[in-house]
């Protein structure tokens, strides 16, 4: 273990997983105990989310102690290859911090009902967590196939919770996807191992270089079917079309947590090309890329005429995932890593305003499912009233519920459409800084046709979720002078404003962030730190060990 505490690698894969197995031992009726229990396991596993963090961030920014920032846990103290690792570095500490602050807002908003719609509500949610922390935190391509399917399992039930004919729908089709999404895993890993013998992450980076033309081909048609099964994850066109629905179905905690799900493979995908198919690779380096590049912005125009069209917030947020994920696809694809710091920096705002935006929907929806538009304003207002009040009238009243659920709104088009001056816009015009600087300001570098078409189609999402948004908020807000106002919790908006607030950190803290993000794209991009970081992990010793001479 690389300078950190003792067993703190593991812990946010133990901690949910004890979580949901203790809370399986309560009844449904004592839902308040379960409710702390789980909530104080969120805080808990906060902490050690930052504490990682802490420790990956503790080294200097130069390339010799870049392997000071990997923490690896060897499992039954077996060294590696040959035993279970986990590995901790500054891409999967970040994921890790990203998907602990998804977690603590999600519950807190199923506190107020969703929790109480189905059973194990909590056990699902806590088991989902531990299956999303050991996808980041494996460091080899089996037990990556363990934790993405407890992920999966987890979210089958977590997004069938509370019932409905459409949920059930979304879930069958689901279910089906993913089914044979983990069917393509196997093959791929099947075919990498009978190639190379290994499947630890570090140790497959060592042997890719040294293999023959016929074991390379072989190679890269398992890699290829393996990211196929990641890809239908990420949402990459043309293997997307579930996916809008399907989060759209969620119940708004459930779709506010998956979130994250999508850039689980955007993370796998990011990892196992820089680290497999990056500049250390010989002949096999930068397999993929064109694919993920091309696919990319395939999925952008889709995502982004998906937005046009979308009449219903829940599948406009759906296609937002898209857009997203095509954004992120299409940065990694240039494997240039100062784009990918750039997509860092989006990964992390897109993230936290998408889950915003699921809690936020059902909030704004509420009024119009009661049978009123939301917005919800007097009649005097509008100088209906008496005529011995018309000159007592200044303007129009919105209830305070109402000036808070719009400026959230507003908030989220700011956000997904990339304007400034939120983190959105910083995300995004770091990305196109990068794609039309690819070696430096002022390096006076020819741009190829391809880098402005990437600039068009992402300028061209943003202006997309703009119109989209703005027409949405018109028809919700503005439409119409009769409604009432939405009956909301503070435990319900507490968590979106929260959310809203950490993009909002992003903003003020733009510079020591975007730091953060490239010297994690720098080391991204370096394998060799990742390599010696696994290989030459020292075991644990024991105090009989020790006291031999």
């Amino acid at each position: 273990m690389n300078s950190f505490p003792s067993h703190i690698v593991i812990a946010p894969i133990m901690l949910p997983l004890l979580t949901g197995a203790l809370l399986l031992f309560f009844d449904e009726r004592q839902r308040f105990a379960k409710a702390m229990i789980s909530l104080v396991s969120c805080c808990a596993l906060l902490l050690v989310a930052i504490t990682l963090f802490q420790q990956v961030n503790s080294t200097v920014n130069t390339e010799v102690a870049a392997v000071v920032s990997t923490g690896v846990y060897l499992l039954g103290n077996w060294p590696a290859p040959f035993g279970i690792v986990l590995v901790a570095d500054r891409l999967s500490a970040l994921m890790l911090l990203l998907t602990s602050l998804l977690a603590i807002p999600a519950l807190i908003y199923s506190l107020a009902k969703w929790h109480k719609s189905g059973a194990h509500f909590h056990s699902l949610f806590h088991l989902m967590l531990m299956g999303i922390n050991g996808a980041f935190l494996t460091g080899d391509l089996f037990n990556l196939f363990v934790f993405f399917e407890v992920m999966l399992a987890a979210s089958y039930g977590l997004l069938l919770h509370g019932s409905g004919q459409l949920r059930v729908k979304a879930g069958l089709h689901y279910i089906a996807i993913n089914l044979v999404s983990a069917l393509c895993f196997l093959i791929g890993v099947s075919m990498i191992y009978g190639v190379t013998g290994t499947l630890n992450m570090g140790d497959l980076a060592q042997r890719i270089p040294a293999l023959q033309p016929d074991q390379r081909m072989l190679l890269e048609t398992g890699a290829a079917v393996l990211g196929v099964a990641f890809l239908v994850k990420a949402g990459m066109w043309p293997l997307n079309f579930w996916l809008p629905s399907t989060y759209s179905a969620a119940s708004a905690p459930v779709g506010g947590l998956f979130a994250i799900m999508s850039k689980v493979g955007i993370y796998v995908i990011a990892r196992l090309s820089f680290l497999l198919f990056g500049s250390t690779a010989g002949e096999s380096a930068g397999f993929g890329h064109d694919a993920l590049l091309y696919g990319g912005i395939a999925t952008i125009v889709f995502g982004a005429i998906g937005v046009l069209a979308s009449q219903a917030l829940g599948r406009l947020a759906g296609f937002s995932v898209l857009v997203s994920s095509g954004t992120l696809l299409a940065a990694m694809g240039t494997g240039n890593a100062t784009v990918a710091a750039g997509a860092l920096f989006y990964l992390v705002s897109s993230t936290l305003t998408i889950s915003a935006f699921f809690m936020l929907i059902e909030l704004v929806e509420r009024g119009q499912d009661a049978g009123a538009n939301v917005l919800a304003v007097t009649m005097e207002a509008y100088g209906d009233g008496e005529e011995d009040d018309e000159e007592d009238e200044m303007g129009v009243t919105m209830p305070a519920t109402m000036a808070v659920l719009g400026t959230c709104f507003a908030a989220c088009g700011i956000l997904l459409a990339g304007l400034p001056p939120l983190s959105g816009f910083i995300a995004k015009f770091s990305i196109l800084s990068a794609i039309l600087n690819p070696s430096g300001l002022g390096a006076n570098d020819s741009i190829p046709a391809l880098s402005w078409w990437i600039v068009f189609l992402i300028v061209f999402s943003g202006f997309s979720a703009l119109i989209s948004m703005t027409r949405a908020g018109i028809r919700t807000f503005w439409a119409s002078i009769e409604g009432t106002v939405p009956r909301v919790l503070v435990i319900e908006i507490a968590p979106v404003m929260a959310l809203l607030g950490l993009t909002l950190l992003m903003t003020i803290q733009a510079g020591p962030v975007m730091r953060y993000m490239e010297e994690t794209a720098r080391i991204l991009d370096l394998p060799e730190s990742y390599i010696q970081g696994v290989i030459s992990a020292p075991r644990a010793t024991s105090p009989e060990e020790e006291a031999r001479p």
